[in-house]
């Protein structure tokens, strides 16, 4: 019994299966609940009224009570998600899951003052770690998933791409500063002021604080824009072939759900025959 309880439990807390409402309807409540605390942080940027601050002090309250028995029970339904481990070694595994960081993080606001005696001023700054909330609608959507998986099959190529522009970022920043601190030593003070011009000129944003005005220095301006034109769109074009090849890949899988399904498992043919 006990145990039939805490596998219905964690496939409810799961992402939801198309046959299964009270799943879908959990999931549901969750990212209202996380839209909802997402307008109440916009809302707390005004000055609103004392009856409205109750009741957003109230919502709160609920939401983080909601969120740590969310936490709690996907802690203790995490030997269904692992189960080649031990309920204590599944625990440990999950606790430090970024998505349950995540979690925790979300709640944590809430708790460390009833724990601790901080200054208001602290408090306030870790209120703004409630933000991490907006993260836990990734665990309800298919286009979170989706990214997720994106992100993971092209993560060494993603990471060969960005240290590359990393490279360029930091050696254009020295050159720079080299070429344009006796020219302007208020500008280029440092191998900082090169980096912030260096991230500005090759991300093509260009906010036009910093820049050269010795001729070298435009010189390996141009040069480093050209650069980071085509830099700069590598990743971009990682990202969009992973998508196609996971969008791919879920439209096989569809695909041979359906191919299977017209055949008969007893003679093999196709049942429309």
């Amino acid at each position: 019994m006990y145990r039939k309880i805490k596998k219905r439990a964690f496939e409810i807390i799961q992402c939801a299966d198309e046959n299964d409402p009270e799943s879908k309807r959990f999931d549901l409540f969750i990212v209202a609940l996380i839209f909802i605390n997402l307008v109440i942080a916009v809302v707390e940027t005004f000055t609103v009224p004392y009856v409205l601050q109750q009741v957003i002090t109230n919502i709160e309250n609920i939401s983080v009570i909601i969120f740590s028995v969310e936490y709690v029970l996907r802690v203790w339904t995490s030997d269904c998600l692992y189960e080649g481990l031990s309920p204590l070694q599944s625990r440990i595994r999950y606790i430090f899951s970024f998505m349950a960081c995540i979690d925790l993080l979300a709640i944590l606001p809430f708790y460390i003052p009833l724990l601790f005696p901080i200054d208001l001023r602290v408090l306030r700054a870790l209120r703004i770690i409630r933000m991490f909330r907006l993260f836990k609608i990734g665990r309800y959507t298919d286009a979170f998933i989706t990214i997720g998986k994106v992100f993971r099959s092209k993560a060494s190529q993603l990471f060969s791409s960005v240290f590359v522009v990393g490279l360029l970022m930091i050696i254009s920043a020295v050159l720079m500063y080299n070429v344009e601190n006796t020219a302007q030593p208020d500008k280029f003070d440092n191998a900082f002021s090169g980096i912030w011009w260096s991230i500005s000129t090759l991300t093509t944003v260009g906010y036009g604080d910093i820049y050269p005005v010795t001729v070298q220095g435009k010189l390996l301006s141009i040069i480093i824009a050209m650069l980071g034109i085509g830099l700069i769109a590598v990743p971009t074009g990682i990202i969009t072939s992973g998508f196609i090849e996971v969008l791919n890949e879920e439209k096989q899988q569809i695909a041979d759900v359906v191919d299977e399904k017209c055949y008969c498992p007893y003679c093999g043919h196709r049942i429309d025959e």
